[in-house]
């Protein structure tokens, strides 16, 4: 039996936006279901050439989306490759250029310091044009400024902007994070997630658990 295909295109006559996880085909790369990204400037189709960026096979490392992000024109996701080491007592990555300096080409990804797999929980916004770090972990909820540069962790539920990026604010009180964090509503079948939307919508988060627990 053929497996059907993914829908990629979320409204009729919108070639902008589209769905990951109906886009992406290197295994290394996943995004969960609903996770959107819009890009006016270039085909969003070519999200893996265009905005993922220094991923070689030769390291390994994976880019894992969750479900239910908004991913806006130009976010990039910059991988460990991009990097030189700063072990060695020179920057140049010799390495990588294993033919010219007679160097064992099993030795190709120590030109690099690893950092790493870049996991972005679900329900995050990333804005136009940020940039996320290789290594970087982004919990559940939060919220990535335009042109920001995201060299470190971003706990759940926070709003982070700048150069490198730092915490604005959490979005919410620390009670109301620790219950969304234990209802993960983005694992819910869409059925159930359209009986939440009213609460979900309203900001209100004792009318989300109560609507959860009718469900």
């Amino acid at each position: 039996m053929s497996v059907p295909e993914k829908k990629i295109y979320p409204r009729t006559g919108d070639k902008q936006t589209v769905y990951l996880d109906g886009v992406v085909k290197d295994p290394s790369i996943t995004a969960g279901a609903y996770t959107m990204y819009n890009d006016f400037v270039n085909d969003p189709m070519d999200f893996e050439k265009n905005n993922v960026l220094y991923h070689y096979p030769v390291n390994g490392d994976c880019l894992k989306i969750g479900k239910f992000c908004s991913i806006a024109c130009g976010a990039k996701f910059i991988f460990t490759s991009a990097n030189h080491t700063l072990d060695s007592l020179s920057t140049y990555p010799f390495p990588l250029f294993y033919e010219e300096w007679d160097t064992p080409v099993s030795e190709v990804a120590q030109a690099w310091d690893n950092k790493g797999d870049i996991i972005v929980g679900s329900d995050v916004w990333i804005g136009y044009e940020a940039v996320i770090l290789s290594g970087v972990h982004i919990g559940n909820g939060a919220v990535i400024g335009a042109r920001a540069v995201v060299t470190r962790d971003v706990e759940p539920y926070a709003i982070v902007g700048g150069v490198p990026a730092r915490t604005i604010r959490k979005r919410f009180d620390e009670e109301t994070v620790r219950a969304l964090e234990s209802l993960h509503w983005w694992d819910l079948p869409a059925r159930q997630i359209k009986e939440l939307l009213p609460a979900i919508k309203s900001g209100d988060i004792r009318a989300l658990m109560e609507a959860y627990r009718r469900l």
